[in-house]
């Protein structure tokens, strides 16, 4: 076959594909058995020809077409993905699938200037560990971005370190960590973060159980010694910032605490955590005993945690508290005793507790359960109300009974974890052990999907054991549907090879409209971390400033710092000096410095550029400083010069033809 066979063989391929997006086409000469159609521009004729060479089939050209966005123009969404053990947070653009921003959280980035010397930083203050040494690293897992009615608004985003038990705030009108909130109580978590609909509170699950405040007990001495816990993080959104005097915790009993999300509508003013290990197992497969993996998969059912927070709200202002390492703590005993928590059977070894748009149903997969099972929250304040309780557990919660409380459950396959939902009536749960995405049908007044409820509908395979996923706006109440991202832990073939350590891939996952078949469109390696979970936004509502609303801004405090300056000068007061400079293509002003060794050295540097993307950058390499500093910033920059002799510092963003030219000598005399 020909050159010209081929071509004419592929360009159907090409325009069925292409057809089903309303495009319409013309190539420069006529082809067989191709449509006769008309667009306002022609594809070109060597397009046939690419297909062909790469063996494309009409769901590839589909995949390409459906994320291929031009320069110049913007993706419709926003989703922002979990580090993992980056400790960072990934911006990923939708339907482009492309990798737009990396947000410096919990570690050092280089490229903006985070973590090296710059006083504007949440990691100055980094709390040390047991050796001193500063937490310089983090396991980031659950985003959320903040609320309004149960709406994203656009306007903060959490991030939690199941490493070290903390939660960061970043603002979205810069995209920059403004503040880490560690807890005092508990050294690790995994239900963070979760938003409560108004963003009141943010919510932070602990992981594994330990002796709370950081005692010490022998793991003899774990029912009696070791707790779980349910943090809830006061937010004040006028000054962006966790409010930790009016926060608090609930003492939970020694299980594990996992994935949480906040009742909305009807259920709003309650929340819901998973756990496991009910069996309190403690391991300790080196003498001979069940390993975690068995001991914690005994039971047929773990405990849904059930949490009254707006009760518990009015005891922290009641007094119902104890003080535990300067930190509010509702006691076990006082939650049981006033009604703010219960428990509800759920299925072995849950990932995730999520509530429907419509706030009525939570919905609970097991990872050794082929269900997933409905809990109707009309139901839950019934049974609560009448008592209607199983029992209780060893340490007094009441445990509701589970028919009383269960709405359905509908078999999706083996290994479900995490549901997002669609405007359409339909759920969506990842199948970690079958790698696959199961589409079912909800039985909710809001949205309904025209298949009989509770049902499963189809699937996808997914490459490859998928964990969680995310849909557009999936956790609002107010979900959008059309794009689906599952996010999967193993990469095996799908992309070139670089060595044993793989990248994660990101899928998007065409959902289409009620009825459409499920298709995979695009595969994209995250080689940076390990993306856990993801929230995903109408781009129009991030509301994200070009440059810093005044010359001499602050990022920390948001507002105008008092150490702006236009013009440069030294002031020296002793053994300490105090650099003022300002930033302007193509120089620094002053280009010269020179100081004693031992001398404290005080830097505010100002970028007075107004122009987009007239970054500047500040780099003293022999003292480990590094700084990014956009148009209208000014930061702050402290050291002591320890070490004598002549370092040129520059600027490390290309900014002008004279870039190169932007440079000068910190000159530091020795001692006599």
């Amino acid at each position: 076959m020909n050159a010209m066979k081929k071509s004419l063989w592929v360009a159907p391929v090409l325009v069925s594909a292409l057809a089903g997006f309303g495009f319409k086409w013309t190539t420069d000469k006529p082809v067989e058995n191709t449509p006769a159609v008309v667009s306002d521009a022609k594809l070109p004729a060597d397009a046939a020809k690419v297909i062909q060479e790469r063996g494309l089939k009409p769901d590839d050209i589909l995949g390409a077409v459906s994320t291929f966005m031009p320069s110049g123009q913007y993706d419709d969404y926003m989703m922002f993905a979990s580090g993992g053990h980056s400790g960072q947070i990934f911006v990923i653009g939708l339907p482009s699938m492309r990798l737009l921003r990396t947000i410096a959280v919990f570690e050092a980035e280089s490229w903006q200037g985070y973590g090296f010397g710059v006083k504007e930083s949440p990691l100055v203050s980094v709390p040390t560990g047991g050796d001193g040494q500063k937490a310089g690293w983090a396991d980031t897992h659950h985003p959320a971005l903040s609320e309004t009615n149960g709406d994203y608004d656009g306007q903060f985003l959490f991030i939690g370190d199941k490493s070290h038990g903390r939660i960061a705030v970043i603002d979205l009108k810069d995209f920059e960590t403004k503040q880490f909130a560690d807890g005092p109580l508990m050294h690790n978590d995994h239900g963070g973060c979760f938003v409560t609909p108004n963003t009141e509170y943010v919510i932070e699950g602990a992981q594994y159980s330990e002796p709370l405040g950081g005692e010490y007990a022998p793991i003899s001495q774990y029912r009696e010694k070791y707790r779980g816990l349910a943090t809830f993080w006061k937010f004040d959104r006028q000054k962006g910032r966790i409010d930790v005097e009016n926060s608090f915790a609930v003492e939970l009993p020694p299980y594990w605490q996992d994935l949480a999300d906040a009742g909305k509508g009807p259920s709003e003013g309650w929340a819901f955590m998973n756990s496991l290990n009910t069996e309190m197992a403690t391991g300790g497969i080196e003498e001979g005993n069940p390993p975690f993996e068995a001991g914690t998969a005994q039971r047929d059912m773990d405990y849904m945690h059930v949490f009254n927070w707006k009760k518990s709200e009015e005891l922290i202002k009641a007094g119902k508290f104890e003080t535990k390492n300067g930190f509010k703590l509702i006691t076990l005993k006082t939650a049981v005793d006033e009604g703010v928590l219960y428990f509800i059977p759920e299925p072995k070894s849950p990932h995730g507790v999520d509530v429907t748009p419509s706030g009525k149903y939570m919905v609970v997969a097991g990872k050794l359960d082929p269900h997933v099972t409905v809990y109707s929250f009309e139901k839950m304040k019934k049974a609560i109300d009448a008592k209607d309780f199983e029992g209780k557990d060893d340490y007094g919660v009441p445990i509701l009974r589970f028919d009383a409380v269960k709405e359905a459950q509908v078999e999706l396959g083996l290994g479900p974890l995490h549901t997002q939902f669609d405007n359409q009536g339909y759920a969506y749960t990842s199948l970690f052990l079958e790698s696959a995405v199961a589409r079912w049908t909800l039985g909710d007044d809001k949205y309904r999907a025209p298949e009989k409820p509770w049902t499963l509908v189809s699937k996808v395979p997914v490459q490859f054991n998928i964990g969680h996923l995310a849909t557009a706006e999936g956790d609002t109440v107010s979900p959008d549907g059309k794009h689906l991202v599952a996010l999967n832990k193993w990469s095996v073939d799908r992309f070139s090879k670089l060595g044993p350590l793989l990248p994660q891939n990101l899928q998007l996952v065409d959902i289409g409209k009620t009825g459409d078949t499920l298709k995979v469109l695009y595969d994209m390696p995250m080689g940076s971390g390990e993306p856990h979970y993801a929230q995903i936004i109408k781009a129009d509502k991030l509301k994200t400033w070009d440059v810093y609303p005044e010359i001499g801004w602050n990022t920390m405090t948001q507002s105008k710092s008092d150490k702006m300056v236009t013009e440069g000068k030294i002031v020296r007061n002793g053994n300490h000096v105090e650099v003022y400079m300002p930033l302007i293509r193509s120089h620094f002003d002053p280009e010269h410095i020179e100081i004693e060794q031992g001398q404290h050295v005080t830097m505010y540097l100002t970028n007075l550029e107004r122009t987009i993307d007239a970054t500047h950058g500040f780099s003293i390499a022999g003292y480990n400083i590094a700084a990014s500093i956009e148009p209208g910033e000014t930061v702050t920059i402290e050291f002591t010069a320890e070490k004598p002799g002549v370092y040129p510092y520059y600027c490390l963003e290309f900014c002008s033809a004279l870039h190169l030219e932007m440079t000068g000598y910190l000159m530091v005399k020795p001692k006599k």
